[in-house]
């Protein structure tokens, strides 16, 4: 069996629809490369997690305390606390292939994607910190990003470069848990009127791209 665990945070909850602002882009691009994996990887598996649909909590003091207490000393309420930080990275650490799509939300993460990102980057887990330096604890598997920008330019060279803290931020934090093979999709300006052109022409770079690096 091959799990593709799908991770979608835009607050829209379906792909676009005639209006070229209306409906999540990001969602669309998950759905494709998802759609593209599961025809080439035999027996696919594919598991949905909606950071909007079924929310993650915070976490709270508890929950940091949990992090940090050795496994013998955790009490009842500490596990509590840690229980879905549990069942999330079982969840990732379970999936043969991961797609994760976010849209950029001022320069940033969703707050739901955030909230999901604080549960699973736990130390002793999914990092270690040994003698002064980090190390990822997951073994690495395909990691593919969806991203979407509701303006252009935020390209690599591009003049709203240096206001993208969505694309270095989650490809360094899948880096740091262990998941280095990380491929990036992207589509930018989705709230200009021809949005629909854009999208379609960033579906067909997936078709392009994707068959390939499966093969591999």
């Amino acid at each position: 069996m091959n799990r593709i665990l799908q991770i979608d945070s835009s607050s829209r909850p379906t792909a676009p629809s005639e209006s070229a602002i209306e409906g999540s882009f990001s969602r669309a691009l998950a759905d494709h490369i998802t759609d593209q994996l599961s025809s080439v990887t035999p027996n696919a598996e594919i598991v949905n997690r909606d950071l909007v649909a079924d929310p993650i909590a915070h976490i709270a003091d508890q929950t940091i305390k949990g992090y940090y207490t050795p496994p013998e000393a955790m009490t009842d309420d500490l596990r509590k606390a840690t229980a879905q930080s549990d069942t999330l990275i079982a969840e990732l650490r379970d999936a043969d292939i991961v797609v994760l799509s976010a849209p950029l939300y001022n320069f940033s993460v969703p707050s739901a994607l955030k909230a999901w990102i604080d549960q699973i980057v736990r130390i002793g887990h999914t990092f270690a910190y040994e003698d002064g330096q980090f190390r990822g604890l997951l073994a690495d598997r395909p990691t593919y990003l969806a991203l979407s920008y509701g303006a252009g330019g935020y390209a690599p060279g591009g003049p709203l470069e240096s206001y993208d803290y969505l694309r270095p931020y989650l490809t360094g934090l899948m880096n740091f848990i262990g998941l280095t093979s990380v491929e990036v999709f992207t589509i930018e300006a989705t709230t200009v009127p021809d949005a629909h052109d854009i999208l379609q022409a960033a579906l067909a770079d997936i078709d392009a791209k994707l068959p390939g690096s499966i093969a591999a």
